[in-house]
This record gives structure tokens, sequence and C-alpha cells, in this order.
């Protein structure tokens, strides 16, 4: 599939700020998932734009604007094809306690996966939890997909339920949140079972967005924010990092692209900056994903 996606995000000021540091993760990853046929980013007022791979490996827009002004628009364009990728089957049929074994030899490279992060932390209850999902003598590829279906059956998806900095411990308690709060609490589960995962946001074709795009019948309803989406991507034996959607209790496919990826929400938002002389008086953001045609394939002849 091919989305060509806009992501737009205008801070207004209460009066003119003097100053604005900004850093913007909005340029889409390029995986064996999804190719970035192209990209750009258009800043008002205008600024230069420098460039650099952060240590996840996300591509990081940082720029500095040092003249009055009352607003910053960030206007991201991309144009992405996706492609449906499945795991091999020998990944998801060994048994968690093989598993284990193969992530401890490779604990150097997956610490970062592994161990709980600034807003991921773990409890007794986590812990509860990952012992009913993951024993030992199961099968990886059913207990990940039982534990994704879980958030499905179990939780309520309920937009201004939770902040920005609920905890995972009280998004469990509550059994409701958003995409942030539910991969937020996989990935504690997972980790806390010592299986390796880490956070993705992206973006996600919603229905909205897919009866705009087409008329017929199409797959399941998605559900998303009009903004960025989050899930989860889970390292398999091996090293295929697979990825799942807990919000939608689904394989992220064909109808999800990735931007960035980190230990939890605060290594991957997608803006993050400062700025001096004024107060936010009001932030918008919103993200169009629609479906584009894709160039015909050209035969030799």
């Amino acid at each position: 599939m091919r989305f060509q996606i806009h992501h737009r995000t205008a801070y207004h000021y209460a009066g003119a700020a003097t100053e604005s540091f900004m850093e913007a993760r909005l340029r889409p990853a390029t995986t064996t998932q999804q190719t970035v046929v192209g990209h750009r980013l258009d800043i008002t007022p205008g600024c230069n734009v420098h460039g650099y791979t952060d240590y996840f490996g996300n591509h990081v827009d940082t720029f500095s604007i040092i003249r009055r002004h009352e607003a910053l628009v960030l206007d991201s364009r991309s144009t992405v094809d996706t492609h449906p990728v499945e795991p091999p089957e020998f990944m998801l049929e060994v048994s968690v306690s093989e598993a284990r074994q193969i992530y401890r030899s490779e604990s150097r490279k997956l610490f970062e996966y592994l161990a709980p992060s600034a807003a991921i932390r773990f409890s007794a209850e986590i812990n509860r939890k990952a012992n009913r999902f993951f024993r030992a003598q199961d099968e990886l590829g059913p207990s990940l997909l039982a534990l994704n279906h879980w958030f499905k059956e179990a939780f309520r998806y309920e937009p201004g339920s939770t902040r920005l900095d609920t905890s995972v411990d009280e998004v469990l308690e509550r059994r409701t949140g958003v995409c942030q709060d539910f991969a937020q609490l996989m990935i504690a589960i997972l980790r806390s079972a010592e299986l390796p995962a880490r956070y993705i946001v992206g973006y996600i074709e919603t229905e909205a967005e897919r009866l705009r795009s087409q008329r017929r019948k199409a797959p399941p309803k998605l559900i998303g924010a009009a903004e960025s989406h989050a899930w989860v991507e889970v390292c398999l034996p091996g090293g295929f990092w697979w990825p799942l959607d807990p919000t939608n209790d689904c394989v992220a496919g064909e109808r999800h692209v990735k931007v960035a990826v980190g230990r939890d929400y605060q290594d991957s938002t997608p803006t993050r900056g400062a700025f001096k002389g004024a107060k936010t008086k009001r932030l918008e953001v919103a993200v169009s994903m629609q479906r584009a045609p894709q160039p015909a394939a050209v035969t030799a002849g």
C-alpha cells in the first residue's frame, strides 16, 4: 500500500516568543516493512534545519528560531509504501524458556529493551501478569498473541482518561486508556517476563481515513488517535522485531507506518523543545493518512 501522510503541529503563543528550540521525529523509518518514497518538513517561520540520527536509530530534525514569532508551525509530508512481512514460523514456535535462554546470551545488545525505563516500571502486579501469560513451557508466539488480545478484551479505549505521565500501574488498575498507555503497559509485562520489547510511534489508517480513501468492503476497523499512534515491537529469537498493536488486537501491518522507536514514549515523542518569552496558548496537532495509487510496474518486452 502507498500512503500520503500530512502531520501538522501548530504552537500558538499568548504573545510573542523571542526564541524557540525544537527537535522533531517526524520522518518515517525505512525498514523491511516500509519504504519512504519522499519526505518534506516545512517550518513556519522559516529557519535552518539540521538532521542527525539518535541513539535509537531515529532520524531527528533540529532547529532554532531566534527572532520574535507568535506561532510555530511544522508541516511534515511523507509518501510511504508498506509491505507485508511475516516472521519465520520457527521463531514463534520456540518455548518461552528457550527464548529466554537466547535473550540472556544477547543481554548486552538487548539491555535497553529488557530493563525498566523512565516511564515503564515493574511492580508485583505486573510481574503476576507476566507469569500468567508467559509460562516456561508454552510456545512464544501464541503467548504473545494472547497478551495482545487481553488488552482488547479487558481494557477500554477512552481518549482523555489518562495523562501523558500516567503510570503503567494506574492503567492496569483503571483498565482504561489510549494507545500510549496500552503499549507501555504491554512492554512492562513483556520486560518483566524477560522478553525484550520496544515502544513504537507512528501512524495508523483509521476507519475515517479508510472510508475517505475507498468505498468498498474493507478490513477490520482500526482504532487510533487523529494524531500519532503507538504500538509495540517484540524481539523474537533470531532478531526479528515483531510489531503488535494491543489497542487493535492485531499484528501491526500494512496500515501502520512506523516513525520512531525507543524504550518508552519519552525517547520517541514526535516533537520536543523549549521557547522563551511567552506561554503556549493553544497546541493543535492533526494527521491525515490517505491511500495513494502506486505507479504501475514496468515490464520488459
